[in-house]
């Protein structure tokens, strides 16, 4: 009887450690932009908002491949609150 149930809760771990597993997985990873990195971008999905302040802020832009890959790169760009007066 104890061997039974402790193949029942070993079995309930798994499969909730594989849902874990799942979850994790279908969100891209964000991956980090540099000067020269070469992307594949057939469709672009999402990019942030760039906040109203005057320096340089992190960005990301979410979108898919050729294969139809979902990627999610983060980049530095300048924010839109600098005045040109």
């Amino acid at each position: 009887m104890k061997t039974l149930i402790a193949l029942v809760l070993a079995g309930s771990a798994s499969i909730a450690f594989a849902g874990e597993t799942t979850a994790a997985t279908s969100a891209p990873a964000v991956e980090q932009y540099s000067y020269g990195s070469t992307l594949d971008i057939a469709k672009v999905i999402s990019l942030s908002d760039i906040p109203k302040v005057c320096k340089v802020v992190p960005a990301q832009m979410t979108y898919e491949d050729h294969q139809g890959q979902r990627h999610t790169v983060e980049y530095q760009v300048m924010g839109d609150g600098c005045s040109t007066h």
